[in-house]
């Protein structure tokens, strides 16, 4: 190889590195602080940081943050990986005129305090939403989900089923990697682990890149009605939410058109129209064959 072909090579190379670190910094900015991106000027609640509202419990062996609004039923929001009560901020804004709103920072998460610096478990995370409830006096909750929350929501119904009346998520999966996630996105979450110098962007990515670990038969024991959504240009393959759905007897599928992994930020109005309807609308599943046959 000539030094020139050679140093057309190095030159690539590095590009190419460049260009991959550029990614990873980018996603690793967006899926960790976009639920911060909700939080408009106009709206003077400190969500996420609101005295008047924000309560700790000894929870698990942590000390749980969570913000109280509103009164009715219980609707409890869980937020997405990295995120905080801070990015429900338009959620809570609009649903807390319906429901007590109870929106948490999740284990290692926003302003809840965990100084063991263990591994994140979705299953544990879970647990300690079940117990916060119960410590609230609270069962048969409505349960809203982005992303990793929307896997909270899952584990709460098969696993502590008292809690959940309904549950609701927006891009979720029940396993990690590539055919539940694209391609792209998948790699970005495993080169991330392998430059990071970070414990939390560590720790957070781990949690990402292998877990969760709820199986078919998983889903099949969940008997609340569930409402899977999506964008339909989201970072979960479309058929990976269809699996979810089909694999719980009593669920709806929303696909919301021109939407990401964050299509509850891009389209609210949507997002609350449909969830709106959901939670407070009797559960139907009535099919097409049902309608045009007459059987059941």
């Amino acid at each position: 190889m000539t030094s020139n072909k050679l140093l057309d090579v190095i030159i690539n190379q590095n590009h190419q590195s460049n260009q991959m670190k550029k990614s990873i910094i980018l996603f690793s900015i967006l899926l960790l602080t976009f639920g911060t991106l909700s939080a408009q000027t106009e709206i003077k609640i400190p969500y996420g940081n609101n005295p008047e509202a924000g309560h700790y419990k000894q929870i698990n062996g942590i000390k749980m943050y969570y913000e109280v609004y509103g009164s009715g039923q219980p609707l409890v929001l869980l937020h997405g990986n990295g995120g905080s009560i801070k990015g429900h901020t338009r959620r809570i804004e609009y649903f807390k005129q319906y429901f007590q709103v109870i929106a948490i920072d999740s284990r290692g998460h926003g302003k809840s305090v965990d100084d063991s610096k263990k591994q994140l478990n979705y299953v544990q995370m879970a647990d300690d939403v079940s117990v916060l409830l119960d410590s609230l006096k609270i069962k048969n909750a409505n349960i809203w989900g982005q992303s990793d929350g929307g896997i909270l929501g899952l584990l709460l119904a098969i696993n502590h089923p008292d809690k959940t009346a309904k549950v609701a998520t927006f891009g979720a999966n029940i396993f990690p990697g590539k055919k539940a996630i694209f391609n792209e996105i998948d790699q970005m979450v495993l080169d991330t682990l392998k430059v990071t110098k970070d414990p939390r962007t560590k720790n957070l990515y781990t949690l990402l890149a292998h877990q969760p670990n709820i199986t078919e038969k998983d889903l099949q024991k969940i008997k609340c009605p569930v409402l899977i959504m999506s964008g339909d240009r989201d970072a979960i393959r479309l058929e990976h939410s269809i699996k979810i759905f089909d694999n719980i007897e009593n669920s709806n599928f929303f696909v919301m058109p021109g939407a990401t992994h964050f299509g509850a930020y891009e389209k609210p109005e949507l997002f609350n129209m449909v969830l709106l309807s959901f939670f407070n609308d009797p559960f139907k599943k009535t099919s097409s064959v049902e309608l045009f046959t007459g059987k059941k």
